[in-house]
């Protein structure tokens, strides 16, 4: 980039373009096409070296004492090292107001927004008049600040000059109001620019219910906005969730049901949040009761409807649900893009249903990587590795744009770990790292490790784990340990079980394999030296079983029912 500079800058000290009368000299450098790729080469700089380079450059050749070409500097400068432009800017005789915006725009986006403040009075000892772009950085910069008083003064200023109708303005006092607490007030401006507010309003406002905690105003906030005809964007969906999160985390939903039943007008949007969270809550018959309400009030699902609510029926076991809510979307016929499908795919085959599993990934026509990790891992639980191998192969080849990723590679490994294939678990592992050039996790390696245990191929197993490249967890060592249980070889599961005592990990799981390990190979004493010295030192984590009951899981623990969900 440098040399292009050089001759550029060359080039146009041979045109003489700054020997020429002052308005001959402007016109020339507008229209010279050389000009304007140094001004494009300013715009395109990522590192105030860079900067650096042209500014010594335009000193050479006079450009520097050029308003124009200054302003482009400076504003190129503040994005990369507002010091470095600052020290342009001083130096600047006759400064002009974009320079002084640009100041304030980079002061905003620095580690030292206060120094706007006294950018933003030079500025108005120095010029009667400011456009809005003086206005909405020093805002972002009290904001930054909590600096209340000189909001207010701002405020105050922009109220006299006539810039309160630009919505970009009112949105940035809005959010000053609202990062500076002073949620009474940015309700007040908000009522004020009704005929004016966006959806970044709408966003603002909630974010600042949320932070005085008061997520009721934030919910009612989002009503109103839906029964306008402002479209709703990401931040402000996401401002929805919070707020309908913070009852849940507090375990209050009900507070939000009562808000969301209030509601005039409830659009699929509305819905799919409260759905959503009362999936994660594992209030599943809520759910169901919701859907039911949806399709009487005559409010059409999408895919985002069920995605959450069938992930959820899947981690909580729910077969009953999970079977009510795959015959809704087949009965509503929502589209099976590739994240229902996923979905679908993922919660019948964890709920044991792996024939409806091959069914729906059959009848998807966009498969993503995450659709075929689901059918591999759907296959491989159900102990049928040889299908989930094939599955691997049929993507590989059939998937043009689709293309493994390590979380592909996982499954697959883990398949063949627990279906025995030896040779096309190693195959797979170094076509992930010969083809796909991906780079094994400690999981990866655990798979092997458990893979060539499996097998009996202990040392090779052992060997691996301590030629690992990376620093291994206890994963693959305890499914070294494993295999030693399965094989009797008490040696080596007593080096592994050092081992992991060494890494700070004694729990009661490998005490029992250890135990186990002496029993298979015909050494009761060791076993028995293990029960009384060892077991009774380790504490076990309780076990729990669960059992669905119309539509309730129920979960045992000792003598104890918990219900609906297990308690954690």
């Amino acid at each position: 980039m440098a040399s292009a500079i050089t001759f550029r800058i060359y080039a146009l000290r041979r045109m003489s373009l700054y020997t020429t009368t002052a308005t001959s000299t402007r016109i020339a450098r507008v229209e010279s096409p050389l000009f304007q790729k140094l001004i494009e080469d300013l715009r395109c700089c990522r590192e105030v070296a860079q900067v650096s380079r042209i500014h010594g450059y335009m000193v050479k050749t006079g450009i520097d004492k050029d308003d124009f070409t200054v302003s482009k500097l400076i504003a190129s400068s503040s994005l990369q090292d507002i010091r470095y432009a600052s020290s342009i800017f001083e130096n600047v005789s006759n400064t002009n107001l974009f320079m002084f915006n640009t100041m304030l725009r980079g002061y905003s986006i620095s580690d030292d927004p206060e120094r706007a403040f006294p950018v933003f009075n030079q500025l108005r000892a120095e010029f009667s008049t400011l456009d809005r772009f003086s206005f909405i950085p020093t805002l972002k910069s009290c904001a930054r600040e909590l600096c209340s008083r000189f909001g207010e003064g701002v405020h105050g200023i922009v109220l006299r000059s006539g810039f309160i109708p630009f919505t970009d303005l009112r949105n940035a006092l809005l959010r000053f109001y609202c990062v500076s607490g002073r949620i009474n007030d940015a309700r007040k401006l908000f009522d004020e620019m009704l005929d004016t507010v966006d959806a970044i309003s709408f966003t603002t406002l909630m974010n600042g219910y949320l932070q005085v905690s008061k997520p009721a105003l934030a919910l009612y906030l989002f009503t109103d906005m839906r029964r306008s005809d402002i479209i709703v964007n990401d931040s402000t969906l996401l401002s929805f969730l919070s707020a309908t999160g913070m009852y849940g985390k507090i375990g209050d939903m009900s507070s939000a049901r009562r808000i969301f039943d209030s509601a005039a007008s409830k659009d699929v949007v509305i819905w799919n949040c409260m759905i959503d969270q009362y999936a994660k809550m594992g209030l599943l018959e809520e759910c169901l009761w919701l859907l039911r309400q949806m399709k009487y009030e005559q409010v059409k699902p999408n895919s985002s409807t069920f995605v959450g609510l069938l992930s959820s029926c899947a981690s909580y076991e729910a077969s009953s649900v999970g079977q009510s809510v795959g015959d809704l979307v087949e009965e509503e016929r929502v589209v099976l893009d590739a994240v229902l499908g996923t979905a679908l795919v993922d919660m019948y085959a964890k709920l044991g249903m792996l024939d409806k599993a091959v069914e729906i990934f059959n009848r998807m026509k966009n498969k993503d990587v995450k659709s075929w990790t689901a059918m591999i891992s759907g296959y491989g639980a159900h102990g049928l590795a040889r299908e989930a191998i094939n599955i691997f192969y049929k993507m590989e080849d059939e998937s043009i744009k689709v293309k493994p990723n390590k979380i592909t590679f996982l499954v697959v490994l883990n398949a063949c770990s627990h279906g025995g294939l030896v040779m096309e678990g190693i195959t797979c592992f170094k076509r992930m790292v010969e083809v796909y050039r991906f780079i094994p996790e400690v999981e990866h390696y655990g798979c092997v490790v458990d893979l060539l245990g499996r097998a009996g191929q202990l040392e090779e197993a052992y060997e691996l784990i301590k030629n690992l490249p990376i620093t291994s967890d206890s994963t693959a060592w305890r499914a070294l340990l494993a295999a030693c249980r399965v094989y009797g070889n008490v040696d080596l599961g007593g080096l592994v079980r050092t081992k992991l005592v060494e890494m700070g990990e004694r729990n009661f799981a490998d005490a029992v394999l250890l135990a186990g390990t002496h029993a298979v190979a015909g050494n009761p004493q060791g076993r028995q030296y293990l029960l009384d010295n060892e077991l009774y030192k380790e504490k076990k984590e309780a076990g729990y079983s669960a059992i669905e009951i119309e539509w309730r899981t129920e979960a045992t623990c000792g003598l104890r029912i918990y219900s609906p969900v297990l308690e954690r």
